[in-house]
């Protein structure tokens, strides 16, 4: 964590609530909560990708990489580890799973990705149904190469990478899906670029679309463009879990913001 990111959690261990699900009264947030969050079983993917990562982060080749967004906040070189690449830049184990467990539940028939890095997120998004269609856009070449390992690893022939700068590459992304149905905001970390982004994606959204958002508190931006996005008309309840931001358009939810400690 980065000292902001420090700062906030923090206080987010202090006004976080709900955990299983206590005090909450809308039935759809309160199993999403106590059921889907709470949720022990071990998949069988789980061991998969925990044994794909362990190889990438003992990698210890050098590649070249190109930041369209925010940067990493460790180091300013362009020329970084691939271990270093998914130990750093990798989402973490436990919001991989409940990212699985989140598709698995819903079952979208599209899925959009901005932000594939060394595909491990991607892999929790794809494996758990194999028809549903997962379209993921990397900016950096080389990054978007570490990726295809990835997918030809767990022969994920239902991923799409499309490679290029998010602003060009996610209209064609868009069409290329049967529907927008699951969106992971996975990539730049910047405010303006993140809410045009939403703002894109907002175009094609329907009553079951599922939004999720990666870094939400990484910076003073990010935590504003995520306080703008739960604000929209369009977003009845939004979830924040400290590391992810969760979105719903249902329209027979009544508008609420929950704060649950996971």
């Amino acid at each position: 964590m980065n000292w902001f990111q420090t700062k906030k959690y923090l206080g987010y261990l202090v006004i976080s609530r709900h955990r299983k699900g206590f005090g909450i009264h809308s039935p759809f947030v309160f199993d999403l909560v106590a059921n889907l969050m709470c949720e022990k079983y071990d998949y069988y993917s789980f061991a998969k990708i925990r044994s794909w990562r362990k190889a990438l982060t003992g990698n210890s080749n050098l590649i070249e990489v190109s930041d369209f967004g925010a940067g990493s906040t460790l180091t300013n070189s362009n020329k970084r580890k691939v271990g270093d690449i998914v130990a750093h830049g990798g989402i973490p184990e436990k919001y991989g799973e409940l990212l699985f467990r989140m598709v698995n539940q819903f079952s979208p028939d599209g899925i959009l990705e901005l932000g594939t890095s060394a595909g491990v997120s991607t892999s929790y998004l794809a494996l758990p149904k194999r028809a549903t269609k997962v379209v993921t856009i990397e900016g950096c070449p080389n990054r978007a190469t570490l990726a295809q390992n990835t997918f030809r690893f767990f022969n994920l022939v239902n991923v799409e990478l499309l490679t290029g700068k998010f602003v060009e590459q996610l209209p064609e992304a868009i069409k290329q899906l049967p529907s927008l149905d699951f969106v992971f905001f996975d990539g730049d970390h910047r405010k303006k670029p993140t809410l045009a982004y939403f703002s894109e994606c907002l175009r094609h959204v329907h009553n079951d679309t599922v939004f999720i958002f990666d870094d939400i508190h990484w910076s003073a931006g990010m935590e504003e463009a995520w306080n703008e996005i739960i604000a929209h008309t369009s977003v009845t309840v939004s979830i924040d879990i400290f590391r992810l931001g969760i979105v719903f358009f249902k329209k027979e939810l009544q508008k609420q913001h929950y704060i649950v400690r996971f």
